[in-house]
């Protein structure tokens, strides 16, 4: 009888162990991030071409607005001027193409979409000045993707209930302070842009 319970005992452990180990399994896969890479072999060539020197010039602001709790950016709220920021400027080559039609496609929380290291190395930046305001100068014509990532943090004040009371009259009396809070807002902002002829002045506006 005691060799049948600690067997029993041996195989319930074993039991319990299998389970804590399919639980981690099952949440690991869950939170599984997936990278994908276009399938198309990048033309260095078409690269070095699409980013050769030109005499265009894309002048741009980046900015944004507050959301508003529904989602949508309120046309008349003031503008938040992206300061000291990296602007990343792509040729739209053919890889490009594949890689932005394969995020537009397979991009969610668990799956990114990059680029390969060569095709990454062929991108321009700069960064933007105390207004949001930057420069791409010696640019060939040619179309071209824009992307910055913007972080803001948004000040505001309400008013939070910390307690009642009974007041002279009979009546309640609620207490209130006003209490500070930071509302949290990231964006990724992109926009493709063309230049038609050389000496060109593209103005852009990416919010």
């Amino acid at each position: 009888m005691k060799n049948i319970l600690i067997l029993y005992f041996a195989i319930f452990n074993l039991y319990v162990f299998a389970q804590k180990k399919n639980a981690g399994d099952r949440a690991a896969e869950r939170n599984k991030i997936t990278i994908l890479y276009p399938e198309i072999k990048l033309d260095v060539n078409e690269s070095k071409n699409a980013t050769a020197f030109g005499t265009a010039t894309i002048k741009g602001v980046l900015f944004t607005k507050e959301k508003h709790k529904s989602g949508f950016k309120p046309l008349m709220a003031p503008k938040t001027f992206g300061t000291n920021i990296t602007v990343t400027l792509y040729p739209v080559t053919s890889y490009f193409q594949a890689w932005y039609k394969l995020r537009q496609s397979k991009e969610n929380k668990r799956t990114k979409v990059y680029m390969s290291e060569d095709a990454f190395y062929y991108r321009m930046t700069t960064t933007t000045d105390d207004y949001g305001r930057f420069w791409f100068e010696k640019m060939k014509p040619g179309k071209y993707f824009l992307q910055a990532f913007m972080d803001v943090n948004y000040q505001h004040s309400r008013q939070v209930v910390v307690g009642t009371g009974t007041n002279e009259s009979g009546g309640t009396t609620t207490y209130l302070v006003n209490e500070d809070y930071i509302k949290e807002q990231s964006e990724r902002m992109e926009k493709f842009v063309e230049i038609d002829s050389d000496g060109e002045i593209v103005d852009v506006k990416l919010k």
